[in-house]
This record gives C-alpha cells, structure tokens and sequence, in this order.
C-alpha cells in the first residue's frame, strides 16, 4: 500500500481495519501490514472526527529529544503514561532513550556519511534482552533503518504492536520528525517512510467514530 501522507494513511487503514480486522481481545486488528507514506513530512492527521492534537505530538517528540526517561511530565498531558511507570516513574518508551543509549544517531549518521549504500544505518529500541524490564511498559517499536536512494533518505520503521488511534497517529509524527532531524544532518532530501506492523489495530471503544 502507498499514501501520499499521514492522514490517508490513517483514514484508510482505519476503514480497512473497522471492515476486515480480526477480532483480539477488545481491539480489531490487521496482521503483518506494511505501507509507504510517500510524503512523510505532510504529518499532521487533519480528519476532524480524529480530532488529533499536533501540540501534544510536538510535546512527544521534544520529550523524545531530552533522551529522559522520566514520564511524569508527560503523564500530566496524556494519562496513558502513569499506568507505564516504574516506581521511579521511568518508562521504556521514550524512543530517545532508546537510540541515545550507544550513540545510535551519531552512528547512523557517520554510516551514510561513510556510504551512502550502507545497510546498516539502523536504530535498536525493543530489545528482548532487557526483558526483565518490561514488566509496566514494552516498548512497541523494533528498529528503525535508514537508507538512501537516489540521494534521498528513506527510512523503516518496524513494530511489534501499533494502536492506529493514538499510537500510530503519534508515532508517525515522531519518527518522520527523527527521519528529517537525520536528513539535515546528512544534508540529504527526504525520501518516503515505510511503516510495517506485525498487529496493526483499534481498540473497541475508538471503533465507528468516523460515522461511517
């Protein structure tokens, strides 16, 4: 599938998945879906039943950026985040944390300064490993890779879960943020964001909100 941008993406994945996904537990969901946003920095979700907030997704990706794992700030605009907590009130799943940890942007940058045809400009975030860690908060993103074709920088993104509603509407907005902070870096345009998630669904309760 291809869409020209973030809110195609989400209009149509939510009609496909409100007709054909199967149902778990109290979401409907499609398996294994991979798609292309052929212009990732058209991101803001403009269809007014979504009623999304780009200042909150603003305030996600600057909390990103400050590599902090504590969520208690951000818990106050999205309540979401407290049941996530440990008890010091950290979480897994600032995305920022994550590929800091190693310098993982500085090394994908260097990569694809070093060659542009690398394929292993790539960004670890859930890691099996430190699973004893997961017990309030798994992170829902495996990797990210980047890559450049045609002198543009593309980049991947692969989940294990992704909540279309809030999770997928947030996270796109954010990682094609992390997709133009790397092309500035590398001084390279922007190419498309493919976007793969192995359970792509909405739960019950955000189902025919689109009146259709």
């Amino acid at each position: 599938m291809r869409f020209n941008n973030a809110n195609e993406a989400f209009v149509s994945l939510y009609k496909k998945i409100s007709k054909n996904g199967i149902k778990q537990q109290d979401t409907k969901a499609l398996l294994n879906t991979g798609f292309y946003i052929e212009n990732p920095m058209n991101r803001n979700i403009s269809e007014v039943w979504r009623n999304w907030s780009s200042k909150y997704a603003e305030y996600e990706w600057q909390w990103y950026l400050s590599a902090n794992p504590n969520a208690e700030l951000i818990a106050q605009k999205a309540k979401i985040w407290y049941s996530c907590m440990d008890k010091n009130g950290n979480v897994n799943s600032n995305y920022g944390y994550q590929w800091m940890q190693g310098n993982q942007l500085d090394y994908v940058v260097e990569e694809l300064k070093n060659n542009p045809h690398s394929r292993r400009a790539s960004i670890s975030i859930y890691d099996a490993k430190n699973r004893e860690n997961f017990e309030n908060d798994t992170p829902c993103t495996y990797a990210i890779n980047f890559s450049i074709l045609n002198n543009k920088l593309n980049m991947s993104v692969l989940m294990r879960s992704n909540d279309l509603w809030f999770g997928f509407c947030n996270d796109q907005y954010c990682f094609s943020k992390l997709q133009e902070e790397i092309g500035k870096r590398l001084k390279t345009s922007i190419g498309y964001y493919y976007h793969f998630a192995q359970n792509l669904h909405i739960y019950n309760n955000f189902l025919n909100k689109n009146n259709e």
